[in-house]
């Protein structure tokens, strides 16, 4: 994998919201929020690019980037739309979700982006849902020049295959589950034929696919699969934001040129400490700090 100009920053675009859990408790989530909080920890410094309602939830929002050292420069406020929330069901550990529709951030105004120099964007499908993101996003797309890594997170009823096949067209890197891979490379064949063939579709430097408690596997732009297990005996609280985990560490693996096997190796570790805690994230610095360590960051 090419290392991006490590004088720029990575630029997340998308979701954030709170999540809802059945006993009452509220987390702070969203696919990309959780990807930069993940990333700001491991000192990546993400400009996150999303909008949140006039509210006292967009508050909270603002604060905890703040006191988490996040640029907030890229946080719009919405004074029409209020601050997104998702309700979480969980059976046997697995997440379904409830997504409120016409939430601030998908009202993202392309005018009201900083400007920004990006080694990489990130961005879902899920903010993508509405024609004025879409517009926003080519906007910054168009603007920095930077390299796309997709993360697909399929929500329903909130994607369309058409919007899904124009989003991968322009990625570089790509990052799916399982069953998503099985929706979109609907060609027929295994799991890594299925792979190269969205790879020589859009043209991929890299795809990877999380396979939940079976680990994740990744193909290269020559070819080569790598795959990945995790270890036996994993403490699970939820699954929720594993995939987001996964994604923070391959998007750092791209930005400080890992060896794939490596990059995998190490998405894996962190995706298996994340499923130990309630929900996608936390703010303490000591989760990550093993992290940081081990790989030199």
């Amino acid at each position: 994998m090419s290392q991006p100009d490590s004088s720029t920053i990575p630029c997340v675009f998308g979701e954030v919201l709170f999540d809802r859990f059945p006993d009452g408790s509220e987390v702070l989530g969203g696919a990309p929020f959780n990807v930069a909080w993940n990333l700001q920890a491991f000192g990546s410094s993400p400009i996150f690019i999303s909008r949140v309602g006039e509210d006292e939830l967009g508050e909270k929002i603002r604060t905890q980037m703040q006191n988490w050292n996040m640029d907030t420069s890229g946080l719009q406020t919405d004074t029409k739309h209020a601050t997104g929330t998702v309700d979480i069901t969980l059976h046997n550990n697995e997440p379904s979700f409830e997504i409120v529709a016409n939430s601030a951030y998908d009202h993202i105004a392309a005018d009201a982006i900083p400007a920004v120099q990006a080694s990489m964007i990130y961005h879902g499908s899920l903010a993508l849902r509405d024609n004025n993101n879409r517009s926003a996003l080519m906007s910054l797309k168009q603007r920095t020049r930077a390299d796309v890594f997709m993360d697909v997170n399929l929500r329903d009823p909130w994607w369309k295959t058409q919007d899904l096949h124009e989003m991968m067209s322009g990625a570089r890197w790509i990052k799916l589950n399982e069953n998503e891979l099985a929706m979109l490379a609907n060609d027929g064949g295994d799991q890594h034929e299925q792979a190269i063939y969205l790879a020589e579709k859009y043209s991929l430097e890299l795809v990877v696919v999380t396979l939940g408690g079976e680990g994740a596997f990744a193909l290269g732009s020559n070819g080569s699969m790598h795959q990945i297990r995790p270890t036996a005996n994993i403490d699970v609280v939820d699954t929720v934001g594993a995939g987001d985990a996964f994604a923070s560490v391959c998007m750092l693996g791209i930005e400080n040129n890992w060896e794939i096997s490596e990059m995998l190796e190490r998405a894996q570790q962190f995706a298996s400490a994340i499923v130990g805690i309630r929900g996608a994230t936390t703010d303490a610095l000591e989760f990550y700090e093993p992290f940081v360590r081990k790989w030199d960051l």
